[in-house]
């Protein structure tokens, strides 16, 4: 659900005027932004919709009825519980400088200037969503749930074939939404620097005209290839750092 209301390409214009059987004439006249669904709440949706994960993790951990299985589901509890708190801080400054919690409008505030983009002047608020993010997807340094030399595998113990190929599945999926939404609040967006819906502008003068169509697909690419980037960070750290003692997991 959360990937539908993240905004992929500036607003693409559709003027169209056809009947169909049964459902009669459909005229629509303006443009249409490049998302499933556009939400004036934005960012609070995304925070309403992702704590609804934890009954997931919690109920799965229940319902293997292992010991091991039970302690890694609390411990997932805990951990995605206390780290929404502080991804939902940390986002804050974002909302109070565009005014605005729809994500249309946020990345549409970051095409000020050359690098508007908020992680520069919210560098701060922009490593502890990057960390939140760490701790919500359960993953090194923060797989406390799921610690193999403590409880086997945590919350997934007792699963196999795919049910236990979808909580594989979730998780590598909730990678990509954190690296969605870090780019979308913090990295621009679709937007490169000196870049808008007609083409490029740049110091000196000079301007690059290009049609919307290859402005659009332009900026798909450019979004995919910023959330690829923070999906291989994450990907990175995790084979980079040990994992923290969940005492210090706590403590953060």
């Amino acid at each position: 659900m959360i990937p539908l209301t993240i905004p992929w390409a500036a607003p693409i214009p559709l003027e169209f005027d056809v009947t169909l059987p049964l459902l009669g004439r459909i005229v629509h006249h303006g443009s249409t932004a490049a998302a499933v669904t556009v939400l004036p709440i934005g960012f609070l949706y995304v925070l309403a919709v992702s704590s609804v994960g934890v009954y997931g993790i919690a109920l799965g951990g229940w319902a293997s009825n292992n010991k091991y299985s039970l302690m890694g589901g609390l411990r997932a509890t805990a951990q995605m519980v206390s780290y929404e708190v502080a991804m939902g801080l940390s986002v804050i400054p974002v909302l109070l400088l565009v005014g605005n919690v729809s994500f249309v409008e946020i990345v549409t505030a970051q095409q000020q200037g050359p690098f508007g983009w908020l992680a520069l002047p919210l560098a701060l608020s922009a490593f502890i969503f990057l960390v939140s993010g760490f701790a919500e997807t359960n993953r090194l340094p923060f797989d406390l749930p799921e610690s193999e030399s403590e409880l086997v595998a945590g919350y997934h113990t007792e699963y196999s074939a795919m049910k236990m190929g979808l909580f594989m599945f979730a998780e590598f999926i909730e990678i990509a939404i954190v690296g969605a939404l870090f780019t979308t609040l913090f990295l621009g967006g679709y937007n490169l620097p000196y870049m808008h819906d007609g083409g490029f502008t740049l110091p000196g003068g000079y301007s690059i005209t290009m049609s919307h169509g290859a402005v659009v697909v332009t900026q798909l690419l450019v979004f995919l290839a910023k959330v690829l980037l923070v999906c291989s960070f994450q990907i990175l750290i995790r084979w980079t750092l040990p994992r923290f003692r969940y005492d210090q997991l706590m403590d953060l």
